[in-house]
């Protein structure tokens, strides 16, 4: 069994996150200057919800978090924080609900991965099916000049679909957190200056 606690996971602990992730979007907000104060930010893949807490830290009290995952969190969130179990795939009334409510989203960010079975392929397709979710979200629900930041499983798709991104925003980048574990298959892409609804209906 591979010892996982490393630098980040210790110091996750001591800084009191639930996960080393957070790192990842740290370098990610360092790098790209993703968030301001009073931000409205959607984050799908959110448990066990150290994304969630920074989010939160940095939008601050008059920002808003909608934080999404399958799975529960048991982490206790700020009051600007709501945390639902949903499907992105299968959203419930009240989930489309605070959708309509919150939007638009100055952010949407995925950390959103497949359950993997070791088959690189398999593994590689469903990850495409989670990005392709995320940046359905995020064309109906960002703000024009908005971001967008998702994880994909590297692979042969991950060109075509970045490709794609180009026509939604103004800029477009790949990113590997030095906090990713070497082994780690995972890259980011973030998309900043989403041009909004008029490029999203020409892009279809």
């Amino acid at each position: 069994m591979k010892k996982y606690r490393d630098h980040y996971f210790k110091l996750a602990k001591q800084e009191n996150y639930p996960a080393r992730s957070v790192y990842k979007l740290k370098e990610m907000d360092k790098s790209f200057h993703l968030f301001s104060p009073g931000q409205n930010v959607l984050e799908l893949g959110a448990s066990p919800g150290s994304w969630t807490l920074f989010a939160a830290e940095r939008v601050g009290a008059k920002g808003r978090v909608l934080a999404v995952d399958l799975n529960p969190a048991n982490t206790s969130f700020p009051s600007h924080v709501i945390y639902l179990e949903e499907d992105v795939f299968d959203r419930s009334e009240r989930f489309q609900a605070l959708l309509d409510e919150q939007a638009p989203f100055a952010i949407v960010m995925s950390d959103m991965a497949p359950k993997t079975s070791g088959i690189k392929f398999k593994d590689q397709a469903l990850s495409l099916e989670l990005v392709e979710e995320a940046l359905a979200l995020a064309r109906t629900c960002l703000i024009q000049g908005g971001s967008f930041v998702v994880k994909i499983f590297e692979g042969p798709d991950v060109h075509a679909y970045t490709m794609g991104l180009r026509s939604l925003f103004d800029k477009v980048k790949t990113f590997k957190p030095k906090s990713s574990r070497a082994e780690s298959k995972e890259i980011f892409i973030v998309g900043l200056g989403f041009l909004g609804e008029s490029a999203a209906k020409a892009e279809k």
